[in-house]
């Protein structure tokens, strides 16, 4: 297991999609942070719910399906390291991916940008598990379904831009129809979203969308279960 962690470390580091998760939430903070307010409680959370959702929708499929198609998981149920161990520490280094970003954000809007930054720690850290779950497992039902890498690649951006802008994070809720927005709202992305919205504003996250990505991290995953293929 160590050693495994140790190549899927080094195959993950050498992995584009892995800087362009990393930089593109750090891009739209810095260019759209500089010419707001520091007080501003909107885009921080949705930098850190851009960068779960790049991870959980981009990374997580497109990875694991691309595995499969080469046959990797497939030559690796004959080896004493099962696939099912390649799943599990695929999933720690995607979400060690996941903290990293959301790290990196936080620590440069709060030293560079003087961004506003929430008191409740365990708020935060419950609704980033709650909410990475839940795209995770999104991620993982298109890795199950999807038949390569590439589709898994098409279909994870095909979700991401309208569970995005679903969430908010293209155009601000209260400018959209109120039933795309409440629609918007029970999404994974956009529960995610909103829970850190209200813990940015010095609220508790809404007990009912902590339920919604729960929801969604327990079945989404059960399903994915059901029918994920090793080859």
């Amino acid at each position: 297991m160590l050693k495994l962690t140790f190549v899927e470390t080094k195959l993950l580091a050498r992995d584009p999609g892995a800087v362009f998760s990393l930089l593109i939430p750090l891009f739209i903070l810095v260019v759209f942070g500089s010419s707001i307010e520091p007080g501003d409680r909107v885009l921080l959370p949705m930098a850190l719910a851009i960068a779960v959702g790049l991870v959980g929708l981009y990374m997580v499929p497109t990875t694991l399906a691309t595995y499969r198609e080469r046959g990797i998981l497939r030559r690796m149920s004959a080896t004493p390291v099962r696939p099912g161990r390649l799943l599990v520490v695929q999933l720690l280094l995607q979400l060690v991916l996941a903290v990293t970003a959301c790290g990196l954000l936080l620590a440069v809007a709060g030293t560079v940008l003087g961004a506003h930054l929430p008191d409740q720690a365990l708020s935060v850290v419950l609704t980033f598990l709650l909410g990475t779950a839940s795209m995770f497992a999104v991620g993982l039902l298109i890795a199950a379904l999807a038949p390569n890498g590439r589709a898994a690649n098409g279909i994870g951006v095909l979700l991401y831009f309208p569970m995005a802008y679903l969430a908010g994070l293209m155009q601000p809720a209260d400018q959209m129809p109120d039933m795309v927005a409440l629609v918007g709202e029970y999404t994974p992305m956009g529960a995610f979203g909103q829970c850190l919205r209200d813990v940015w504003a010095g609220g508790a996250p809404d007990p009912l969308l902590l339920a919604v990505m729960a929801a969604y991290a327990l079945v989404v995953s059960a399903v994915a279960a059901r029918f994920f293929r090793w080859e």
